[in-house]
């Protein structure tokens, strides 16, 4: 049982998916110190009103946060472009610069010319229409 275990834990997508969780949460973090820190102040100073969490309405004694809503919003679009523009675009753009002079992989299907379905290139005949194949 504990030979088992022990395996387990020592599989490759157990440890990956640990060091993926501790990287996310300091990740997340950092993403929401700069946003807090730097990416809020900015738009206060722009629209001036550092928090609209004072946003609020009642109706027969309940109240709308409105006001929180507005703030958890905002903070979800700030942190999402500052993950799309400083973390997912350069990424991006790495991976394309690496695979710039890469040849495309040779191709493994074809068509089969009567139903236009994929069938692997060494077949002599289609396996959904049984016609023959051309090679």
């Amino acid at each position: 049982m504990l030979k088992g275990f022990r395996e387990f834990v020592l599989r490759g997508n157990v440890i990956d998916l640990a060091v993926a969780v501790v990287i996310g949460g300091t990740f997340s973090a950092v993403v929401t110190a700069f946003v807090k820190d730097l990416l809020t102040p900015l738009v206060a100073a722009i629209v001036g009103k550092p928090d609209f969490s004072a946003i609020v309405f009642s109706v027969n004694g309940s109240r709308f946060l409105v006001g929180d809503f507005l703030n958890a919003a905002l903070s979800f679009l700030l942190i999402a472009a500052a993950v799309y523009f400083f973390v997912v675009a350069p990424v991006n753009a790495i991976i394309a610069r690496a695979r710039r002079g890469e040849a495309p992989p040779d191709p493994t299907t074809k068509k089969c010319p009567e139903c236009l379905s994929d069938v692997p290139i060494a077949a002599r005949r289609c396996a959904f229409c049984t016609s023959a194949l051309t090679v």
